[in-house]
């Protein structure tokens, strides 16, 4: 692989099926090897991968990305029962192995959490599975591993999840994206099996859904939540479908508005550029997020690019300090207009970062890419 065109970064391993060249991309059909959009990844403690294979409606499991080459086969599926296979619901309606377009994807102490977004829950298997199609030791957002309905059939309430995109720990408490009720959940610790949510960040109440509070973009309004990070106190949303990230500092009562404001002038526009240059500020769906005490790293999905920010953000206009994926800032085209090549980006997604490896689901070209990136400035 060839390094990357700015910011110092370099891609070290692609996985996924190899492009038979040029302008065409991986093969998308289930393997062993084969990713269909991936939307969600997580690094597992010893150095293995997990991936949401959204398309496939799986989650591939690589034990350790030590020494192997690019495009190595998976070890471990869920969500069907071989790699072969593929289908909502295991190809079926066998909702306890199954899965229907998986996205976010989490491990913490051990556990690996997944967001089943069609299935409107997340899953939950307390140690990581060694055998494929493994089911799910326990659900949250449901009563049970065969129910899969929005808002668990009824009412949008504390224990009911519609479409979850994207979840992280955040000092000591889980915290989900439930994307289309328009809103972040938060649970007292990490549940290990279905409970109601604490609080709830983005609408007036558990029983409220609207977009924007149903009241227009503000600093406490959501259109689709997906990616979270956190640490330190802090809170750090991606509201994709306003183009912008929110923050909540250390201390801010996060019932209320944000105090911090990335990819837009103001709390009270979404305000979206499409096809002209962007620059280091703007953000077009935002759909991945992750950060460690150093950097901030953003998937800035629809143009094409994943953005690298010092965590010191400031309370409004951060600028970026890198960008992969293009030549430069102002640049946004798919795969830059070109070839797919090991440091094109096509509607990137869900992020992980570990250390100086940044995973990224590079979701229109089928693949996943881990580059190694440089120490900030």
């Amino acid at each position: 692989m060839g390094p990357a065109v700015s910011s110092g970064a370099t891609p070290i391993l692609e996985l996924g099926e190899r492009s038979p060249g040029g302008l065409r991309l991986p093969d998308a059909r289930p393997s062993q090897r084969a990713l269909y959009a991936p939307r969600g990844v997580a690094f597992l403690p010893g150095g293995g991968l997990a991936v949401a294979d959204t398309g496939n409606h799986r989650v591939l499991i690589w034990r350790d990305l030590t020494g192997i080459g690019a495009h190595a086969p998976a070890d471990v599926v869920l969500g069907q029962h071989d790699f072969d296979s593929d289908g909502a619901q295991a190809g079926g309606d066998d909702t306890v192995v199954g899965m229907h377009l998986p996205c976010g994807v989490l491990v913490h102490d051990g556990a690996l959490y997944v967001c089943d977004a069609w299935n409107h829950r997340v899953l939950i298997w307390r140690t990581i599975p060694a055998e494929s199609g493994t089911p799910a030791d326990a659900v949250l957002g449901q009563p049970d591993a065969r129910s899969v309905e929005r808002n668990r059939g009824g009412a949008i309430g504390p224990a009911g999840l519609d479409c979850p995109y994207g979840l992280a720990v955040v000092n000591g408490d889980l915290v989900v994206a439930d994307t289309q009720n328009r809103r972040v959940l938060v649970w007292d610790g990490v549940p290990t099996g279905d409970a109601p949510a604490a609080r709830v960040i983005g609408q007036d109440d558990f029983a409220s859904g609207e977009e924007n509070r149903g009241r227009g973009v503000g600093p406490d309004t959501f259109r689709w939540p997906h990616a979270i990070v956190g640490g330190g106190g802090e809170l750090l949303v991606a509201d994709a479908g306003n183009h912008r990230l929110l923050g909540w500092t250390r201390g801010a009562d996060r019932s209320g508005p944000a105090d911090v404001l990335v990819g837009q002038e103001s709390f009270d526009v979404a305000f979206e550029m499409p096809h002209v240059a962007q620059g280091p500020s703007r953000l077009r769906f935002p759909y991945g997020l992750v950060g460690d005490d150093a950097r901030l790293v953003v998937a800035d999905t629809a143009n094409n690019r994943v953005l690298l920010y010092d965590r010191d953000l400031p309370a409004s206009g951060a600028t970026a300090v890198g960008v992969l994926g293009q030549n430069d800032f102002d640049a946004a085209g798919e795969n830059r207009w070109d070839e797919v090549a090991a440091d094109t980006l096509c509607w990137p997604y869900g992020l992980a970062l570990d250390g100086d490896r940044l995973a990224i689901a590079d979701s229109g070209n089928n693949r996943v890419v881990v580059w190694r990136l440089p120490p900030l400035r």
